[in-house]
């Protein structure tokens, strides 16, 4: 970790960092499904953004796969500690369970060895099968096995929603061992309504943040699971700013309000956010309506709808001292049970 921290001062501690794994490209790459996969991703983004994206992950790809590189962005951005994801690209819910539980392995161990290059500045995650809810658990112990912190989990996998009672053993599982669950949405429902101008990055990922946060809520999943440790990427989507209109819902309507027993408002400072919300005044609601405790530090490293300078985005919100102080690095830093010097 760079020596330049006061003493007392927590480090600086970004959630939301993403290596690419080249072994798990390799293991799917001629796999029956994996082609369709890439048609179907491809018909929702477009052609434009994908002639955009090829040559930006390319140019990308050492800062992704080379630790030593990570290691010196991370000192030029100002950040001492990277809380590691494989891309979202590898979740591959299209893929049979024994490819599944091959594709976690090897995603998890992958991962623990990129981050094994600097442990006291790299953490990780790894995956779960969401499309096979029963091997789910043992992906996750198998990750925690690898000294990985949790996993990360799209906003759905196919034909299932987050609130499905099939991962009732995972959410209890996670909730056992203090992993963390990290919920990071890949691709869109909304198919081809999106694929110009990366309207799905730009809409389709906040939109299924908020729709699987919204399944969490009020299925009640979040009220028989309290001490979940879930963090929402870019900032939870539209639903913290919306959250109103839920409320709205649940008090007005007895199907809304069936599902969990309190306003879906309440529940918003049970989870935790990154502050990857690219506008000042958003991260400032955001924080009025999780709380100052539940916001942490967010770039999507080293990706283009990433922040360049998440420290700069997080002091342009003009935050109180204590404030910036937790969301920089010392709410992280509990979540990660890391030491502050």
């Amino acid at each position: 970790m760079r020596t330049s921290i006061p003493a007392g001062t927590a480090p600086a501690v970004d959630v939301h960092a993403h290596v690419l794994l080249p072994e798990v490209d390799a293991l799917v790459a001629c796999l029956p499904g994996h082609a369709e996969a890439g048609e179907l991703d491809a018909r929702r983004n477009g052609p434009a953004a994908l002639a955009v994206s090829g040559p930006m992950v390319r140019e990308r790809v050492p800062l992704l796969t080379d630790a030593a590189v990570r290691l010196a962005a991370m000192d030029a951005r100002g950040v001492d500690v990277q809380l590691v994801s494989p891309s979202p690209s590898h979740y591959h819910y299209w893929a049979d369970q024994e490819t599944a539980e091959k594709v976690y392995r090897l995603a998890n161990e992958a991962t623990a060895a990129h981050c094994s290059a600097a442990p006291d500045r790299l953490r990780g995650l790894g995956l779960v099968p969401l499309q096979h809810p029963g091997p789910a658990v043992h992906a996750l112990d198998h990750a925690l096995a690898q000294g990985l912190c949790g996993v990360e989990i799209s906003s759905h996998a196919p034909g299932r929603e987050l609130s499905d009672p099939a991962y009732e053993p995972l959410w209890t599982r996670a909730e056992e061992t203090g992993a963390i669950v990290f919920l990071h949405p890949f691709g869109c429902t909304l198919d081809e309504r999106l694929d110009q101008w990366y309207l799905s990055n730009s809409v389709g990922q906040p939109t299924e943040n908020a729709v699987a946060l919204s399944h969490l809520i009020f299925s009640g999943v979040l009220d028989r699971h309290p001490g979940l440790k879930l963090v929402a990427a870019h900032g939870g989507g539209y639903l913290p700013t919306h959250i109103g209109r839920a409320d709205h819902a649940w008090s007005a309507r007895s199907d809304a309000g069936a599902g969990c027993a309190h306003p879906p408002s309440s529940y918003l400072k049970r989870l935790y956010f990154d502050s990857l919300v690219h506008d000042p005044h958003v991260l400032r609601e955001l924080i009025r309506v999780a709380g100052a405790d539940r916001v942490l530090l967010g770039s999507d490293f080293p990706f283009d709808m990433g922040a360049e300078d998440p420290l700069g985005a997080l002091r342009a919100a003009c935050l109180s001292e204590a404030d910036l102080d937790a969301v920089r690095g010392r709410n992280a830093a509990a979540l990660l049970n890391l030491a502050i010097a």
